[in-house]
């Protein structure tokens, strides 16, 4: 749906008169074109203590091709830059005409106290005027939970404020994440690197991701622009909407999509399918039968790599006016669905080694909404079952992970009422609501096979909304 007030404020008189008034002026977001580079323009490195990952991030940026500067904090850089084959150069520091950059990444896996906490500041103190429009900003640190001083985890834990500060200080389109690194991970971090430095996260920011250590060695696609190329993969609910854009998404990135809606959208999933060169799957995931026909479905395709669990219904009513079938079918098609089918796929071996499955879960789930106690309680559950699986399904190989859209532009959306939509638009850090895209990007990340540090992780796709945690 067109977003009005997006181009008002960002034209001649509506810029001036948002600024005057004090009003939102969201940024015009870049999103990820084929053929892009993974980030157009310099990134500033910025490091504290004894950081762990300067000489991985080095590697990763001269795959990447990306040019790269270093804070006078971090002079360590330029021979670790220089090892790795990549040209670099000290930024320096002359207030508001510092050089500009695109992206800035600061290691703070080696800060251990927060008496060494001053670092930080002076790193995006001096840097923060000198980010451009729509740029990036990633801070590694270590697994609180994980540490094994005090102090350490204290510090480590306190990157978690920094990090959503700096998301709602900076605005311009300006996307900020935490990373958390598990000791041993060091290897598994370039899908998620890829992912947050580049256009595929535009409405991704104030979100925490843990890499930890997977089974096997990293395996990066031959090619990535194209990373899902010979992996199949199912999407439920891809008739319209979200779902038709992760189905798109897949393909574009190199996969065979099964596309799957009910029987009723027959039609309209046989037109994604086609468009997509893929195939159309109409069933009632509901029915008793539906988890033995995706078996079934899935050995004739030889096992599938990827199920993406995008199905879901809502049927609001306050709790105090709810009827028990309108709980029931909630909760069955948004969750228990998903339990059935996996419990099928993973008993059969039908989801092949080295599998995903990606859940989508929502910002309801996390905050709660009005009238939507079921559709919250379904989709919280979504969390929790990724989050108790994870640890079982990591020793075999096989990754769980979510992603929690908040409001998404979309034929739902559309006929919210007038005030409601707007708030749900202006209530993020970037003053507007996302694109379909938007998430099927971050499922696409997910299921990329260079992705197998990456599980368990729930990351929400809503622009830093201020609802929810």
């Amino acid at each position: 749906m067109k977003d009005s007030y997006l181009n008002f404020a960002n034209g001649g008189f509506g810029a001036r008169l948002t600024n005057m008034l004090g009003m939102p002026r969201p940024e015009f977001l870049e999103r990820y074109e084929p053929e892009q580079p993974v980030i157009n323009g310099s990134v500033l490195l910025g490091s504290g203590g004894d950081p762990a990952l300067l000489e991985t991030l080095a590697a990763l940026f001269q795959s990447m091709k990306t040019q790269t500067l270093f804070h006078a904090q971090t002079p360590q850089w330029l021979k670790i830059a220089n090892d790795a084959g990549l040209i670099t150069g000290r930024w320096e520091t002359k207030g508001k005409q510092s050089e500009k950059v695109k992206a800035l990444v600061f290691d703070a896996t080696g800060i251990g106290d927060s008496s060494e906490s001053a670092v930080l500041h002076r790193f995006f103190h001096d840097s923060a005027r000198s980010i451009l429009n729509c740029g990036r900003i990633i801070v590694f640190g270590r697994p609180p939970e994980q540490c094994q001083d005090a102090r350490k985890a204290t510090v480590q834990r306190g990157l978690e404020g920094l990090m959503r500060s700096l998301g709602k200080e900076i605005k311009r389109g300006v996307a900020a994440q935490l990373v958390y690194v598990a000791e041993g991970a060091e290897n598994h971090i370039e899908s998620t690197l890829r992912f947050l430095l580049s256009p595929r996260s535009a409405y991704v920011s104030g979100q925490v991701v843990h890499i930890g250590g997977a089974k096997k060695a990293a395996r990066d696609p031959a090619d990535w622009s194209v990373p899902l190329k010979g992996k199949k993969i199912l999407v439920t609910g891809s008739a319209r909407g979200i779902g038709a854009a992760i189905a798109e998404v897949m393909a574009r990135d190199g996969a065979k999509v099964v596309c799957l809606d009910i029987p009723q959208a027959q039609i309209d999933i046989e037109k994604v399918a086609a468009k997509l060169d893929g195939s159309a799957l109409a069933l009632d995931l509901t029915h008793s039968a539906a988890p033995d026909t995706l078996v079934t479905a899935a050995q004739a395709d030889g096992g599938w790599d990827v199920v993406v669990h995008n199905a879901g219904i809502t049927r609001d009513k306050t709790l105090a006016n709810m009827r028990a079938e309108i709980w029931n079918s909630v909760v069955d098609v948004n969750l228990s669905t998903q339990e059935r089918i996996n419990d099928a796929l993973l008993e059969s071996g039908a989801l092949n080694k080295s599998g995903r499955i990606v859940c989508v879960s929502s910002i309801s789930g996390i905050a709660g909404n009005l009238g939507q106690a079921n559709y919250a309680f379904s989709k919280a559950g979504v969390i929790g079952m990724v989050q108790s699986l994870a640890p079982s399904l990591a020793q075999h190989d096989i990754t769980i992970n979510a992603v929690a859209p908040g409001f998404i532009e979309t034929q739902m959306t559309a006929v919210i009422p007038f005030g409601i939509r707007e708030a749900g638009r202006r209530l993020n850090s970037m003053h507007q609501g996302g694109q379909p895209q938007d998430v099927a990007e971050a499922v696409a990340w997910f299921a990329n096979p260079a992705s197998g540090g990456v599980t368990g992780n729930i990351v929400r796709v809503c622009g830093q909304s201020l609802l929810g945690a």
